[in-house]
């Protein structure tokens, strides 16, 4: 049931990170816009959850960098 879980919440991540790209790109929403910055960090924490638990840990890598450009983005959006 547990791996079922992780495999959900990595599902998940790769829904909100590809759509909010796909959107972007095809300029429904802007990069700056509220719901592409979290999207980008629920996305990334989802992909932290699952590729730890795979231990491919270069992704771990790469998703807590994403995480922490998603949370400096937002923190710029609350000072704006």
């Amino acid at each position: 049931m547990y791996l079922i879980f992780v495999e959900i919440i990595g599902w998940i991540g790769s829904v909100l990170i590809v759509g909010a790209f796909a959107l972007n790109a095809l300029n429904k929403i802007s990069s700056t816009s509220a719901f592409y910055r979290w999207a980008n960090f629920v996305g990334g924490i989802c992909f932290i959850i699952n590729t730890y638990e795979h231990k491919a840990y270069p992704s771990v890598f790469v998703n807590v960098v994403w995480v922490i450009i998603a949370v400096i983005a937002i923190s710029k959006a609350k000072k704006e």
